[in-house]
């Protein structure tokens, strides 16, 4: 038994030394959650041992402030996927939030609620709720953090990676009150992201967040490939040709998308990998955020 307390010890020092990033979570609605329903007391945030986090209905971003002397002003909220069913907090997030703060970028671990008929009054908004509140919130705290508000990104991997896309082709129709400050992200990195809900679908992601009969429009409306314009933030995308849970033609497709409407962006896809490797795809000595690293940089983030 020894061995086993051991290794279950360990795993709950390194969830808790991610979770904590390296200052207290942020409420983002401290005057009380917006479009929400009396919480069921069925409905209790869990976290598993593996890190994954399911039914929040309490959102926060959790902070990664770089060391001392380290940071350049950039910063990303990070959105960790899970099909809007979970969310894989742990290698889809906090050990990101690391890495970015080892390049000098501050990090936010956005835990957004889950779309849920339960807790919400209309659920195929809640989670861009907390999205574009998030982004409101370090804009508007910009100056405290050490933050440039002109470099405030999204990151999002599969449906968190839908939730970035959505975050950065709907900013010009907020879903909430943004008090005259700025949603739209001024960049955005799209990790094996569910873009399209159209025949490409990753169908659990679709379901979970529009229904299973959603009406033509609102596939259209969640199908960000088609919401891409001009004005949509420079994107960097990463996806594996083997893919098998979201098709690797959604990140093509938004590459396309964007080259059309003449948005700076990069795509990387690898010959192999499959989907959720977070940090280190395990087919590939390549490393994606060290490419990502060096697009930041040429493009002044």
């Amino acid at each position: 038994m020894k061995p086993v307390f051991t290794t279950l010890l360990l795993m709950a020092m390194v969830t808790m030394s991610y979770a904590q990033g390296t200052a207290p979570a942020i409420p983002l609605y401290p005057d009380g959650v917006i479009n929400s329903k009396p919480t069921p007391a069925t409905y209790v945030e869990a976290t598993s041992a593996d890190t994954h986090i399911s039914k929040v209905s309490v959102p926060t971003m959790i902070p990664f402030f770089p060391e001392k002397g380290k940071a350049n002003g950039s910063a990303v909220i990070i959105c960790p996927g899970g099909g809007y069913s979970i969310l894989a907090a742990g290698h889809e997030g906090y050990a990101v939030a690391q890495e970015f703060n080892k390049i000098g970028i501050t990090a936010f671990v956005l835990k957004y609620r889950l779309p849920s008929d339960q807790i919400m009054v209309d659920k195929t908004i809640g989670p861009l709720q907390d999205a574009q509140t998030a982004i409101m919130l370090v804009r508007k705290n910009a100056a405290e953090w050490g933050i440039n508000p002109a470099k405030i990104g999204i990151l999002g991997f599969s449906a968190g990676g839908h939730l970035a896309a959505t975050a950065e082709t709907h900013f010009n129709k907020p879903v909430i009150d943004n008090k005259g400050i700025s949603v739209r992200p001024d960049f955005a990195l799209l990790l094996y992201a569910v873009i399209t809900f159209g025949d490409e679908a990753h169908k659990g992601s679709r379901e979970n967040l529009i229904g299973k009969t959603p009406s033509p429009e609102m596939v259209e409306l969640y199908s960000n490939e088609k919401q891409v314009t001009a004005d949509t933030p420079p994107t960097f995308l990463v996806q594996a040709g083997d893919d098998g849970a979201v098709p690797v033609q959604n990140s093509i497709m938004m590459y396309e998308a964007l080259l059309k409407n003449k948005v700076k962006t990069e795509l990387h896809l690898f010959q192999a990998g499959g989907h959720g490797f977070g940090l280190h795809n395990p087919k590939s000595r390549e490393l994606w955020f060290t490419w990502c690293a060096s697009w930041l940089n040429a493009n002044g983030f």
